[in-house]
């Protein structure tokens, strides 16, 4: 049992912690859902179908010569991922007060088994766009092998991002409902539905701030295009996720000792 003395608490016992809570938030979201594990498919599936009827068919948006249906996919997939692991980790200190409160262990845990938690998530709607390749006729080129370089990238990003909403979370409870518009809009503002190529040359910059934009584009370039991805872009990206993960990680610390007399 985890005590109030840090100094004989193991690794593992942080790491046995973190386990437990990312089981409990997948059982809990889907052991008495009537599809199970079929909602993480159906998110994206559904905005992919809109998305392809507006876009596409529509607005006539360029897919560079791939399906649509697969060119959206293969970004919706990592981007609901990183939204709901931030929409659910920003409410997971409030939410497990009970333990945050009476137990000493690093608190980060919690919002960290958020994201974990979404991995099963990202783990079944890859297996459907496993199946999209099949039906399209698309095989995987040698490229595919830096796939583990983006999904570590997204992860990443989705914890840093997660740590800071969390935390501040603690001291001002309208956070959550700020987070949850900005992610609406940021959708919007991330080549999910559209190529980075059909954004303006002015406006390009602005959207390699976005280090979305990059794992996105890769994802696609590896797994829809077969090619090599845009390195510069990858190298920017790299550097923004580093310095946000450093930044939460030591923002987060520095209130982890308030979070007890807050919440």
């Amino acid at each position: 049992m985890l005590s109030d003395r840090p100094e004989r608490i193991s690794w593992a016992a942080y790491w046995e912690l973190l386990m437990n809570l990312t089981r409990r938030e997948v059982k809990g979201r889907y052991t008495q859902s009537l599809f199970g594990i079929g909602w993480a498919i159906a998110q994206p599936l559904a905005t992919m179908a809109v998305f392809t009827l507006v876009f596409s068919r529509l607005a006539a948006i360029p897919s560079g010569g791939a399906p649509y249906p697969l060119f959206a996919y293969a970004a919706l997939v990592p981007w609901f991922f990183f939204s709901n692991s931030v929409n659910s980790g920003t409410l997971s200190l409030i939410t497990y007060r009970n333990i945050v409160t009476k137990t000493y262990f690093p608190r980060e845990i919690v919002p960290l088994a958020q994201v974990c938690s979404r991995l099963v998530d990202l783990a079944a709607s890859a297996g459907l766009y496993a199946l999209l390749m099949i039906y399209y006729g698309i095989g995987l080129g040698p490229w595919a092998l830096l796939l583990p370089l983006f999904i570590v990238m997204l992860v990443a990003f989705a914890v840093g991002v997660t740590l800071v909403t969390s935390s501040v979370n603690v001291f001002y409870r309208d956070v959550n409902p700020v987070v949850q518009i900005g992610l609406q809009l940021w959708l919007y503002l991330t080549p999910v539905a559209y190529p980075l190529s059909a954004v303006s040359e002015r406006y390009q910059p602005f959207f390699l701030l976005n280090p979305l934009t990059a794992i996105v584009e890769g994802l696609r370039a590896v797994l829809v295009f077969g090619r090599a991805p845009d390195w510069t872009l990858v190298a920017t990206s790299s550097a923004l996720i580093a310095t946000l993960l450093v930044f939460a990680l030591v923002m987060f610390k520095r209130m982890d000792k308030y979070f007890a007399d807050v919440i």
